[in-house]
């Protein structure tokens, strides 16, 4: 199963936009983007995306783009059979 990578528009005040587009260019994950994802504290405080319904933040574009990475290789971890 693919990750899903979901982004709140409003959160690119964070300078995220190069992030969406890197992940959007990556055909291994589905990445959405909304007007609004209903975290307004997180938002405003943090840039950070939800993976698999879960937030993820960062103190930057770059440490959240980290942050993403270890999140998508742990859900893909959880279908690894050979990973137990």
């Amino acid at each position: 199963m693919r990750p899903i990578i979901e982004f709140c528009n409003t959160n690119r005040q964070h300078g995220t936009t190069s992030l969406v587009e890197s992940l959007e260019a990556n055909p291994a994950y589905d990445v959405i983007e909304y007007g609004c994802l209903g975290n307004c504290g997180e938002c405003y405080a943090n840039p950070y995306a939800l993976v698999n319904g879960l937030i993820v933040s960062g103190t930057d574009k770059d440490n959240l783009q980290q942050n993403i990475e270890q999140a998508i290789a742990e859900y893909l971890k959880s279908f690894d059979p050979d990973d137990e």
